[in-house]
């Protein structure tokens, strides 16, 4: 049985003084607007930057210092970092995927603990060629590029790709974290060529701020839920839905995304699946689910 969860838990309290600087109101851009390059001048341009080389810990500070000292940075953050970070220990993934990377916050900081738990291989998928340079230029600083793997492209192109290829043929433990109206249909994409299977696990962030319906309907749903749904002739969904802030944004930049609503995925996958509470970076409460 397919993994979407932990343990549940008590949301502890949030440390003001680690708080990233607050998100752009509405109506203003807070993501590609020239800030992620600004990030890597930032950390390359470090005093110290000599000491950061070669360490991932010290790199993700760095980042931290800028999103906490400049501008906000949508990064996962260290408190729901640390959550898949354990999870990374815990289930001791050999290859672990990530859909959605911005500037590599979440490659640095999961990459290390595939490394450090015997894993072989972390894919960062991500959609935005300036993005996905990012993340390969501090990947490369923190020393990490024997493990993670940066892959520039659509998502569920991307998928399809590194199945086809043969390089990606089983997905122990999947983050979530990109186009919120992919999360179903790439995870269906990936039922459907067996890279999900019983015994991956899933971690898949903002669905329930900013939300994220059809993929907590889809996971929690039984086999035969999901064998009706099919048989009724449904689509997974309005992949616009309300993520509206996000997708307009992602549109104006890089032309609307259009998830595949065609693949049925392996409705015989039942998932365990727990909100586990956190904080976003600013401090804001949010659940993951895991």
């Amino acid at each position: 049985m397919p993994d979407s969860t932990v343990d549940g838990m008590e949301r502890p309290d949030f440390d003001e003084k680690k708080a990233y600087v607050a998100q752009e109101e509405k109506g203003t851009a807070f993501f590609d607007d020239g800030r992620e390059i600004e990030l890597l001048h930032f950390v390359y341009g470090h005093p110290s930057i000599d000491d950061i080389r070669g360490s991932p810990t010290k790199v993700l500070k760095a980042i931290d210092e800028y999103a906490r000292t400049k501008k906000y940075l949508m990064n996962v953050g260290d408190d729901k970092g640390r959550i898949v970070a354990d999870l990374v220990a815990k289930v001791n993934p050999q290859v672990m995927v990530e859909l959605g990377g911005y500037v590599g916050y979440s490659a640095l900081l999961f990459g290390d603990a595939v490394r450090k738990a015997g894993g072989k291989r972390y894919y960062s998928l991500e959609r935005n060629p300036e993005f996905a340079a990012v993340i390969m230029s501090l990947v490369d600083l923190a020393g990490l590029s024997d493990v993670v793997k940066v892959v520039v492209g659509s998502s569920a192109e991307s998928i399809k790709r590194l199945h086809a290829q043969g390089t990606l043929e089983h997905i122990d433990l999947m983050f979530l974290d990109h186009y919120k109206p992919a999360y179903t249909t790439d995870l269906k994409l990936c039922e459907h060529l067996g890279l999900v299977t019983p015994g991956t696990v899933l971690a898949a962030d903002n669905v329930i701020k900013p939300g994220n319906p059809p993929y907590l309907e889809y996971v929690r749903s039984s086999v035969e839920q999901k064998r009706q749904a099919d048989q009724s002739g449904e689509t997974n969904g309005d992949v616009r839905s309300e993520f509206g802030r996000n997708a307009d944004m992602y549109k104006e930049r890089e032309g609307e995304e259009k998830p595949s609503t065609e693949i049925r995925g392996n409705p015989n996958l039942v998932y365990e699946s727990k909100l586990v509470n956190s904080f976003e970076p600013t401090g804001v409460p949010v659940s993951a689910a895991i």
